[in-house]
């Protein structure tokens, strides 16, 4: 199918892009820059609406810890000048570029909103759309309107901002964001426990979480997957690896670090540079690479040196040992923890049972994703978990209600919605 790509430079010319696909009765494949194309069901669209033209920061009120930018601009752009005023997005945008095939950094502050990105920090810090304040931006019916604002607490009625967190650009083109901003840490260190097993881990991280000292990281990745990290300091253990993140004021985390060693029985203690790198790694799924070569524009995926399917697995943390033991049983399945054991990143190899194996494992105990596998796959599989009746039932309502028509990204959660 040849695609015709529709790039506004503006709000307004996004708004007559909607109208005309509106009139037309023709779908639209809302995108940014591309980088996270493969997440999500495929879309058969014979127009792309490009929104990388609309980039850049409207706004950087470092005092008040707010920023609004434009959809399309580059988070490579936002977070060295966040950096710069030692601030940061807390809750840790993902860059899963590479996971696609695709360079770091190519991803816009539409997009890590739109796909709900949050990294290891989210168990302490929030979501994303915890983290999302205001947006400006396109329903189905072409109409350009605006929700939230520049506060917290700004809302007195539907809270549209968080409702566009995660909607994969089904509900609205967004067109610009304001999201907000914290003070970045002063110190950074990582408690490493070595060699405990799954339920020993994920029992260690439920200890340090449920501890008074403020931890914002909890990870663990057994021995396979601690062998690929580039932190000298993890792959040298040979075994598995237990990651606890203590992060803020210099004084303040020696001293916590110093408690939590001693309660955990650490082995060893991260620095700040390893400590960044090592959750830098956990974040973006690092591990399950390197990345395959990319096969087309857009696509990002050709199977190459890991063919591996990608699911990323949300279950209650007491639940994780077991769900994961159940699918290294059914399948062919490397994995590892984030988020003290509530996330659970998988790579399987393909194979037509994965997905009925992997959400079996999990029972009622949580949800799991399909985030990487090719386009043939992500038409036949359901990519997002299945939701019960009523739920559907209501994510139709609320796609009906914002986009009549369907002309926003349709399909790219569920068919027909």
């Amino acid at each position: 199918m040849t695609v015709t790509t529709v790039k506004p430079d503006s709000a307004a010319q996004a708004a007559d892009a909607v109208r005309w696909a509106l009139s037309e009765g023709t779908p639209l494949d809302v995108a940014g820059s591309g980088s996270k194309r493969g997440l999500g069901r495929p879309i058969q669209t014979a127009y792309t609406l490009d929104l990388s033209g609309l980039s850049g920061v409207v706004a950087y009120e470092a005092e008040e810890l707010v920023l609004t930018a434009r959809a399309g601009t580059p988070m490579a752009e936002i977070l060295p000048m966040l950096a710069e005023r030692r601030q940061q997005l807390a809750f840790e945008p993902q860059d899963l570029g590479p996971l696609f095939g695709r360079p770091e950094g190519q991803g816009t502050l539409g997009g890590v909103i739109s796909c709900g990105l949050a990294g290891p920090r989210r168990i302490s810090a929030g979501s994303t759309r915890d983290h999302t304040l205001g947006i400006e931006g396109v329903n189905g019916r072409g109409d350009l309107y605006k929700g939230g604002g520049k506060v917290v607490k700004n809302v007195t009625g539907y809270d549209v901002p968080k409702l566009m967190a995660g909607s994969f650009g089904t509900l609205t083109v967004l067109t610009e964001l304001t999201v907000k901003v914290l003070p970045a840490s002063e110190d950074v260190r990582t408690l490493l426990l070595a060699g405990r097993e799954d339920a020993g881990a994920v029992a260690a991280l439920t200890a340090a979480l449920q501890s008074p000292y403020d931890v914002s990281g909890a990870a663990h990745l057994p021995a396979a997957v601690a062998a690929r990290s580039h932190v000298r300091a993890v792959a040298a253990v040979g075994g598995a690896v237990t990651l606890v993140r203590v992060e803020g004021f210099g004084p303040s985390v020696i001293a916590r670090v110093a408690a939590l060693k001693e309660e955990l029985g650490a082995d060893a203690v991260l620095d700040l540079d390893e400590s960044l790198a090592v959750w830098k790694e956990v974040r973006d799924v690092a591990y399950f690479g390197p990345t395959p070569s990319p096969a087309s524009a857009g696509e990002g995926w050709g199977g190459g040196e890991d063919s591996r399917h990608i699911w990323k697995i949300s279950v209650q943390p007491s639940e994780g040992p077991r769900v994961a033991e159940s699918i290294r049983w059914a399948l062919d399945a490397e994995l590892y923890f984030d988020w003290g054991g509530g996330l659970i990143w998988a790579a399987v190899a393909p194979t037509p049972d994965a997905a009925s194996a992997i959400r079996g494992a999990l029972g009622t105990a949580g949800h799991a994703t399909l985030v990487r596998a090719p386009e043939d796959v992500r038409t036949t599989t359901e990519v997002f978990h299945p939701l019960p009746d009523p739920v559907m039932a209501l994510s139709r309502r609320v796609k009906e209600s914002f986009d009549p028509c369907g002309i926003l990204n349709p399909g790219r959660m569920y068919a027909g919605v």
